[in-house]
């Protein structure tokens, strides 16, 4: 048996996929604690895991990210990607690299298992010189010859053009990432860590293992990655497991299609995607399950139409196989969820890695990209029309449903992590 430290990014987004390893090691016998803010400590001691919160790391709010990085305040769109990697993500690695390694001096650890966006578990990992794997709870973004940058959201190139429209891409990323690359700099000298030979854009992943949530069908082919990466399929969606039927639950009509409407866990203003979705399809002759995303904040801060329902937060389980389609705004793990039962997807992709989810989705046939995270009410409707029209996205949906459904995410993550570790113990000993 082992002793794991887990590493998570207080995130709601992150929080419930790492809490389902965290399960699955405790499951298997091993010892497990988690490292995260201090608003998810009982979500993780609920595990029955042991809970070390931020410390010297900014223990943050993530529906007020400015109160703790005034520089985000009022960001959206790309300058807001750039800003959220520099300050919530890179910036905060040396002081949680800190947190990890006093927690290994009280009580050593054999391997680190870290949310893909916990860069502090790379800084532990090297000053421990303990084993690290990496768990992607977003589509991978490591970049690989042949393909556009990852987060532009743009299918492969089929000729001349399409490549040299990739190059330009690819330079004009180097030249806008270039202050988070000073800023990692920065960070390693303040953690006492030598510059490091390892490119930027690998920084935040593992060197001898990614466990991957989603599937190749849902990724751009491509002739191998430069890191081991293991595709576990669904770890855990965004809807929360267990949570109680709201009181309207037996009034949604068996008769009439439903369609879900989520406007996930991060940047959760209603007015970008559930209001104009409810005027949209406020007439039409379905029901609407809308979540806010928050639990705490069931409601919204305008009029429902009469077909509408809403709640904060709601079991996919019990919900996504009663179904006909999901409006979302692209976050992973209910992407994942929707095609895991074979709903088809409408997809309002606004920032982060969501533009690049929307097209992934559209590439596969299986759902229609917004191409905003903003869409008016009328390409709303024209894309549920389209979608509730052609059988075409219903039956892709329902080919990808097959192969989430192979995969046991979280125990998988356990079987590849130990099996790191058993290589590595070996080699130790040889």
């Amino acid at each position: 048996m082992a002793d794991v430290m887990i590493t998570v990014m207080p995130f709601a987004g992150h929080v419930a996929p790492l809490a389902a390893v965290a399960t699955a090691f405790l499951e298997a016998g091993h010892t497990v604690r988690v490292y995260t803010g201090s608003a998810y400590r009982q979500r993780f001691a609920a595990t029955g895991a042991d809970v070390v919160t931020w410390s010297r790391a900014p223990d943050f709010d993530e529906y007020d990210l400015p109160a703790t990085f005034p520089t985000l305040r009022g960001r959206k769109g790309p300058m807001q990607v750039l800003a959220n990697v520099e300050h919530v993500f890179i910036r905060t690695a040396a002081a949680q690299g800190d947190d990890l390694v006093a927690a290994y001096a009280e009580r050593a650890w054999d391997l680190i298992v870290a949310d893909g966006l916990s860069l502090g578990a790379r800084f532990a990992s090297e000053r421990t010189g303990t084993p690290w794997v990496t768990v992607s709870i977003v589509p991978l973004t490591i970049p690989t010859p042949g393909l556009p940058p990852p987060g532009f959201g743009i299918a492969p190139a089929r000729g001349p053009l399409g490549r040299g429209r990739d190059r330009v891409l690819h330079a004009a990323l180097r030249l806008a990432t270039r202050g988070l690359r000073r800023a990692y700099d920065e960070q390693r000298a303040s953690s006492g860590l030598a510059p490091s030979a390892v490119p930027f854009e690998l920084v935040f992943s593992s060197p001898d293992l990614v466990c991957a949530s989603g599937i190749p069908d849902l990724d751009w082919p491509r002739a191998g990655w430069p890191v081991p990466v293991q595709y576990v399929g669904a770890l855990a969606p965004t809807g929360r497991a267990g949570t109680a039927a709201p009181p309207w639950w037996g009034e949604l009509a068996a008769e009439r299609p439903i369609v879900h409407v989520t406007q996930g866990t991060l940047n959760v203003d209603p007015d970008d995607l559930i209001r104009p979705a409810f005027t949209a399809l406020g007439r039409q002759p379905i029901s609407i399950v809308a979540t806010t995303g928050r639990a705490e904040a069931p409601g919204l801060p305008f009029p429902s139409p009469p077909n509408a329902y809403v709640t904060g937060l709601v079991d996919y389980a019990a919900l996504l196989p009663r179904i006909d389609a999901m409006i979302t705004n692209g976050g992973w793990g209910g992407v994942l969820a929707a095609l895991s039962h074979g709903v088809p997807l409408i997809v309002a992709g606004g920032d982060l890695d969501k533009p690049e989810i929307a097209a992934r989705v559209a590439w596969t046939g299986a759902g229609i990209d917004l191409r905003t995270g903003t869409p008016t009410p009328q390409a709303i409707l024209r894309a549920w029309r389209k979608l509730s029209s052609d059988p075409g996205y219903q039956e892709r949906a329902e080919l990808l449903r097959r192969e989430p459904r192979r995969h046991d995410g979280p125990r998988e993550v356990v079987e590849h992590a130990m099996s790191l570790l058993a290589a590595r113990s070996f080699e130790s000993a040889r």
